[in-house]
């Protein structure tokens, strides 16, 4: 399996590479990534010839025929399949892809190249881009998003063997390291993504990875362990810059490996540079020189005395109650009407002005969905369960620390946690820190006697049962279910004036069905020959108006623009939306369309968030 997953880091360190040297030469397009995925094929298969080293190995087929007979395998396995087949049925409806990971894909691949977008919308820039350059080659050439939940599946089955992996070399055993490995994946932040296009998942798996080949790399000496691990590394950066922190651990472990740079120091030179090429580095150097800030989040620390303590001890509340609330949890309202009522004025005031709303309120979800999950009830109960069973039988709930390798690893896990949570203001924090949950996972799993417990009857049947919710929860999710919703929703719309309650039910899911094409009835409204579309909006999933990508082209419009410049763009239609305008734009939206001297061509409901009731976007014609 190592050899799989190196080379799909080595893959995705390639395609980050070629993105931006396509954009560098002006060639971002099909033809551009026609000729660079060729390219890195033919050198691929002449690097395999020079080796003898197999592109593929051989399929061990009669070994996981006896693997997956195993109750916790087969577990895995079937949760995969519901996973792929979810995947295969739906278009991509994470929120978050569709209004600013595919969409900002889409604007450099209309202009050619890279580019800092002409936007009110900041998170089209700042954003690191390591699944965008990924994904970009399959937006080109099959112009399309579906395949793309792929990205995440592949991840999402590498889970395993990295867990194992990892755990055992920083002093889990091995029975204990089998069985956790098989569960990790029912994290409800890995299992939702794993058909989806979020890219939290995909950053996680280059955490492990990195810390596991910087130990294979420390332990044989292995040069291509220790340039995978840096690729990793690199590329868990530019997965998502919050990732950052846990360089900590990976330095640490990679530590008794670097000496091994002064034996090649050309083919080092030659992997750290791909690395840069492969990491957050660009994307935090433009948003160094385009908005003074690195990180391009505008975090905001206030001016609040002990604001960090306000803020991690906000973080560590509201990343206990996503890691525990249930897959369902119909008390979800109540509960947030309840702490929004009990939370003394000052100390809210505090919280919103240190972290986004609503997380300055600790929220939870009537479901589980990839925005906001965590780990789970599920696996999060499961691991405190073992953790007071072994530390009841042995009555010490820690172990006299020896300052070895793997044990200042995990340690320095904990710290890089630790760091994020003093420093985040987001209000997905669950889903946020699906990359640092893993590590420290071994911290509890080092305390003997999880190898007694993992042959329990009654902890067997508890990791039954988290499978269990694992797939019931696939199979309702509403951005993928795996059941006849439409029947569903027809069944229970007579219902609805009985029970008040059902209309959540058809709200949720007739909206996730239909975000993927959210904005259809505004381009219904468009003439035919329509080909460029004004666009003025902040986190709204855009992707839908590019849809079918190549058709048209949107581009963004700026308080300043002026209508001659509009005009000389090709943009005769404007789509607004009227939330937030005044906002951005210091004038009421009847205003700004009375100075271009535009008329509104139409007012469109749409409803986009299932949290929030439809709204009229208005359709302005320039003149």
């Amino acid at each position: 399996m190592s050899s799989v997953v190196v080379l799909w880091i080595w893959l995705c360190a390639y395609l980050n590479c070629a993105g931006w040297g396509l954009s560098a030469c002006h060639a971002l397009n099909p033809t551009g990534y026609a000729v660079a995925l060729l390219g890195g094929a033919g050198a691929l298969w002449l690097w395999s010839r020079k080796t003898g080293i197999p592109l593929w190995p051989k399929f061990p087929r009669k070994k996981y025929q006896r693997r997956f007979r195993r109750s916790f395998p087969l577990g895995f396995l079937v949760l995969a399949t519901l996973v792929l087949l979810g995947g295969a049925l739906y278009p991509p409806t994470n929120y978050d892809a569709l209004a600013y990971r595919l969409p900002r894909v889409l604007h450099w691949l209309a202009a050619g190249q890279w580019h800092w977008i002409h936007t009110i919308f900041d998170r089209l820039n700042n954003r690191s881009c390591g699944i965008e350059w990924v994904s970009a080659p399959v937006m080109a050439l099959l112009k399309t998003d579906r395949p793309l939940f792929l990205i995440n599946l592949v991840s999402f089955l590498f889970l395993p063997g990295l867990v194992f992996s990892v755990f055992t070399r920083l002093g889990v055993r091995p029975r204990v390291a089998w069985h956790w490995m098989w569960l990790v994946p029912t994290g409800y932040c890995f299992l939702l993504q794993a058909g989806s296009v979020g890219n939290d998942l995909f950053g996680a798996v280059f955490v492990l990875a990195a810390v596991d080949f910087a130990l294979r790399a420390s332990a044989s000496g292995s040069f291509t362990a220790l340039f995978t691990s840096i690729l990793a590394a690199a590329l868990m950066t530019s997965a998502k810059t919050n990732n950052l922190p846990l360089l900590l651990p990976w330095a640490v472990a990679l530590l008794p490996a670097l000496k091994l740079i002064f034996r090649r120091p050309l083919a080092a030179l030659l992997v750290g540079l791909l690395a840069v090429g492969s990491s957050g580095l660009p994307t935090i150097y433009f948003n160094l020189t385009r908005s003074g800030d690195w990180s391009g989040a505008g975090l905001a620390r206030g001016e609040i005395k002990h604001a960090v303590i306000y803020r991690t001890g906000a973080n560590l509340i509201s990343l206990s109650l996503q890691n525990v609330v249930p897959p369902v949890f119909p008390m979800a309202e109540q509960w947030n009407q309840a702490v929004k009522n009990q939370l003394p004025p000052a100390l809210a005031r505090k919280l919103a002005s240190l972290i986004e709303e609503p997380g300055c309120w600790f929220p939870v979800g009537q479901m589980q969905t990839e925005e906001y999950a965590g780990l789970g009830l599920g696996l999060t109960g499961l691991l405190g369960v073992s953790w007071l069973a072994v530390v009841w039988r042995r009555r010490k709930i820690f172990k006299p620390v020896k300052f070895s390798g793997p044990a200042a690893v995990r340690w320095a896990s904990a710290l890089a946690l630790f760091a994020l949570l003093t420093q985040s203001n987001i209000s997905a924090i669950g889903r946020l820190f699906a990359a640092y949950y893993l590590l420290p996972f071994t911290l509890v799993l080092t305390v003997a006697g999880h190898e007694t417990l993992v042959r329990r009857r009654w902890w067997r049947r508890s990791a039954g049962l988290v499978f269990l919710l694992a797939a019931g929860l696939l199979v309702i999710s509403p951005a993928r279910p795996l059941f006849p919703c439409q029947q569903l929703i027809n069944a229970i719309h007579p219902l609805e004036a009985a029970h008040p309650k059902l209309v959540r039910v058809e709200e949720v899911y007739s909206v996730y069905r239909e975000r993927s094409t959210a904005f259809a009835p505004a381009l219904a409204e468009l003439p035919a020959d329509a080909r460029v579309l004004g666009y003025i909006a902040y986190d709204r999933p855009e992707t839908s108006l590019w849809q079918p990508f190549g058709s048209r082209r949107i581009i963004h419009v700026f308080p300043s623009d002026r209508i001659a410049d509009l005009k000389a763009r090709g943009i005769n239609f404007i789509l607004v939306n009227p939330d937030g305008f005044e906002s951005y734009f210091h004038g009421s939206l009847p205003q700004w369309v009375q100075q271009m001297n535009a008329t509104v061509a139409k007012k469109i409901p749409l409803r986009l968030l299932a949290a929030q009731p439809s709204a009229d976007w208005w359709l302005v014609q320039l003149p």
